[in-house]
């Protein structure tokens, strides 16, 4: 019982023959086989079975690629690339048969890919369907069409069967509505220019106040240390009392410390 328990949890590593129904080669490769899953393929060359990690692969050229093509996402070792490239100009992933070229080969992960990927259409595709909420008559209305955008999105970045219809939409959607959409970004961009305004004129009044808020500090501490003087030359008999002007100034300082405090400066 405990020997085929072991045997169930064990790495199987075998050479097995591949065989793609887009080219004649057949590719030998490691298959790797686990119980937990195989995701750990994503991490290793999908050829030779090497990952970075591997000290095996410290006497070589260090790094995966990444076959960065929707569907695919494995990785192969730099050794294997040239391999096959030297071979043919496009070669099959041995995992899961996506034709793998030198220009969807990157240093990237597939994730990163696709975020850039996403990033780059989401900023397309809103710049033209570029409506807001109270375009609408109806909240119902309003994300409706938020989900048919993001709809159009995900087509087109997952490359979905009706991609090219979707990338086609946008572009007779924008020649239709053109007048109406640079309206909007206009409109967006006066906004824009409304709310920086704003945010800086808040900021410059705020830095004139930290600037009266120091000159105050400044001007009190000044205050301090000439009564502070006077105070002790009345002490050692060089002068009568303080002058008039030096405590009304202390207590104008003490007033507006107390303003300040009262205020929650």
């Amino acid at each position: 019982s405990e020997g085929l328990e072991t045997d169930r949890t064990a790495r199987i590593l075998t050479m097995v023959p591949l065989t793609v129904t887009s080219t004649t080669d057949t590719l030998l490769v490691p298959l790797t086989m686990e119980i937990d899953g195989e995701e750990d393929d994503l991490f290793r060359c999908a050829i030779c079975g090497r990952s970075d990690e591997d000290a095996s692969n410290l006497t070589t050229q260090s790094g995966l690629q990444t076959n960065a093509t929707v569907g695919c996402g494995h990785q192969f070792c730099n050794s294997c690339v040239e391999r096959e490239l030297a071979r043919r100009k496009v070669f099959p992933c041995p995992i899961c048969g996506t034709p793998v070229k030198r220009v969807t080969l990157s240093t990237r992960t597939l994730d990163d890919v696709q975020c850039e990927k996403d990033t780059s259409w989401r900023r397309r595709v809103l710049k033209v369907y570029n409506k807001v909420e109270p375009d609408f008559p109806t909240l119902l209305e309003y994300n409706n069409y938020l989900e048919e955008v993001e709809d159009i999105i995900f087509s087109i970045v997952n490359e979905e069967p009706n991609a090219e219809e979707m990338k086609a939409k946008v572009k007779a959607y924008e020649e239709k509505n053109k007048s109406q959409i640079v309206i909007r970004q206009s409109q967006r961009a006066d906004e824009e220019r409304s709310i920086a305004d704003r945010i800086a004129a808040e900021q410059r009044e705020a830095e004139r106040r930290r600037q009266e808020f120091k000159e105050a500090e400044k001007a009190f501490s000044l205050t301090k240390q000439k009564i502070k003087q006077e105070s002790t030359e009345v002490m050692l008999g060089e002068r009568e009392e303080v002058s008039a002007e030096l405590r009304n100034a202390q207590m104008m300082g003490y007033r507006n410390e107390l303003k300040r405090q009262q205020q929650g400066r």
